[in-house]
This record gives C-alpha cells, sequence and structure tokens, in this order.
C-alpha cells in the first residue's frame, strides 16, 4: 500500500483559489434544479451519502464516490472523492454538483489559509465551519450540502446547508441517502466510541444507503482526523470499505489507497 503525505494548504491551491474569485454569476442565474439535484444545463450532481461524526478523541468522516445526473438514473463517474482537506485538521464531505464542490473547497482553502496568515494561528473548526457557510451564502454555488469535520481543542462536527446555515452536531449526515445515514447512526452510534468502531458504523451506514438510494454506491471514502494525524482511505468498492473497518482500521484492505495528511 501506498502511502503520501502533502500539506492541505499548500502554495498551488491558495494560487488556484484565488485566481477564482472572480465569477460571473450570470452565467448561472438561469440554470434551474429539479428535485433529483440534476441542473437543466446537463451539469454532473453527486446524488451522494456523507456523514461526520464525533468520536473519543476524533472525528470522522465517510462518503460513496458515485456521481449521477438524473437523481441516480445514469451514473458518470464511479472514483469521486467526496471528503476533501481543507486545512491540517479539518475537512469536508459534500453532496451537490461536482464542479460547485471542486470551486468551493479551492475558496474555503483560501480564505482559511488567509486567516492563518492575518492571525498567525490555524482556524478552528467553528471558524471554519462559520467561513464555510458564508461562502455558500454569497458564493455562485448552485446546490450544496455539506459535513465540516475536523479537531481543535476538541472534535466537532458541523451541518452546513445549501443555505449557509451552520449547526453543530454529534453526527450528520447530507445528500439523497441521508435519511437511510441517519437510520444507522440513530441505532448505533453513542457518545465518545473509539475511532476504530466509528469507522466501522460510518461504513455501515454509508452501506445501508447505497442499497436503496440509486444515487449513492460504488466507493467509499473514508477520513479520520485527530489530533496527531489525518488519514484519508479511498475504496474501490463499499465491501471493502465494511472489510476494512471491521479488521480495525482503513489499512487492512489490500490494494486500496491510504493518504496520511500531516
Amino acid at each position: 500500500m501506498e502511502h503520501a503525505t502533502h500539506d492541505p494548504t499548500a502554495p498551488g491551491w491558495r494560487d488556484a483559489a484565488v485566481g477564482e474569485r472572480a465569477v460571473d454569476r450570470s452565467s448561472s442565474a438561469h440554470r434551474s434544479i429539479d428535485r433529483s439535484g440534476t441542473t437543466d444545463d446537463g451539469i454532473v450532481e453527486t446524488g451522494t451519502t456523507t456523514l461526520g461524526a464525533v468520536g473519543h478523541g476524533g472525528v470522522v468522516l465517510a462518503a460513496d464516490t458515485r456521481a449521477s445526473i438524473g437523481g441516480g438514473r445514469f451514473v458518470t463517474n464511479r472514483a469521486v472523492q467526496k471528503v476533501e482537506a481543507v486545512d491540517e485538521r479539518t475537512a469536508v464531505a459534500f453532496a451537490g454538483g461536482v464542479s460547485d464542490a471542486q470551486s468551493f473547497v479551492r475558496h474555503l482553502r483560501a480564505d482559511l489559509r488567509v486567516y492563518e496568515l492575518r492571525h498567525d494561528r490555524s482556524a478552528s473548526v467553528e471558524t471554519a465551519a462559520t467561513v464555510a457557510g458564508d461562502l455558500l451564502r454569497r458564493g455562485p454555488y448552485r446546490i450544496l450540502d455539506l459535513v465540516l469535520a475536523g479537531v481543535d481543542d476538541e472534535p466537532a462536527v458541523y451541518q452546513i446547508g445549501p443555505g449557509g446555515g451552520v449547526m453543530r452536531s454529534e453526527y450528520a449526515a447530507s445528500g439523497s441517502g441521508r435519511q437511510l445515514a441517519y437510520g444507522a447512526l440513530e441505532s448505533f452510534y453513542e457518545a465518545d466510541l473509539p475511532l476504530s468502531d466509528l469507522r466501522s458504523i460510518a461504513a455501515t451506514a454509508v452501506r445501508g444507503a447505497t442499497e436503496r438510494d440509486t444515487a449513492s454506491g460504488d466507493g467509499m471514502t473514508i477520513a479520520t482526523i485527530t489530533s496527531d494525524e489525518f488519514e484519508l482511505a479511498q475504496y474501490d468498492g463499499v465491501e471493502r470499505a465494511i472489510a476494512a473497518t471491521e479488521e480495525g482500521g482503513p489499512a487492512d484492505a489490500a490494494g486500496d489507497g491510504t493518504e496520511e495528511v500531516a
């Protein structure tokens, strides 16, 4: 298994984000989104199941990897990474348009880097959630539903709705499979769970959603964040993720990529 280390606030990302600040909002003003989340100009939307939960000493984020249009009627990509680091100890999982999500993540990384330079310290998870909500309110994003999680003085999870509302919770889910994911979380989640157990519950919740929600499926991404490390594991099949987390951790799935962000 290959391990890679990188800085999620590397200069290349920051420069790209700043360069895209000038957005022509009029280009999206006449686009509509139907109830399935598909725009009338064929923009690819991630129907998606994403979730985040607080455990003992850290947080876990998980998401499927399917991108589709027409509410899951046509699969456009089977390997979309829907969990992204935004700084060293914070990440966001997204449901919505792929292009919107990519742009949003770059802008959020840039804004958090600016905060760090101005205040000589990294933004707290609460601050990152507030900045993310503000970006959704004033940005050109047509449809995004986020779960943001991280660790500073303590682990925290925030749900950030399409209108920019920010709510803190012990666990949260988003996307077309959220109701199914919430069912599993309500049944199995307990406060202060060990992160190994929480990974297993998160994987089970996403799998349950993929069994009934046609817009969710294929693979899975699981991020585990503590005060000491940030590990991002990617699996090319839902059952591989289940097997790996039941065996004790993301590194147990041979052939899948595990990325350590430090």
